[in-house]
């Protein structure tokens, strides 16, 4: 029974493009923000590749509200 506590959530994968971001605090801020809404399991951005990807659970958040987070910290949707 100990084994089913361990599984990670399993959710749908999205590699969103954004342009603006200049430095690793812009990775950060964007992946906090990503986190902070239910139903995203995780996201790793990497400003160097100007990438999120994003980990989530379509049944409690969709597309368009993660790319609204990345557009309402003032970086743009590619």
């Amino acid at each position: 029974m100990l084994g089913i506590f361990n599984k990670k959530p399993k959710g749908e994968v999205v590699k969103i493009k954004i342009d603006g971001m200049h430095c690793t605090s812009c990775s950060m801020n964007v992946d906090g923000e990503m986190e902070e809404l239910d139903g995203v399991i995780s996201s790793t951005t990497s400003y160097a590749k100007q990438t999120s990807i994003v980990e989530y659970d379509p049944n409690k958040v969709n597309l368009k509200q993660l790319q609204k987070v990345i557009t309402d910290l003032g970086y743009k949707v590619i």
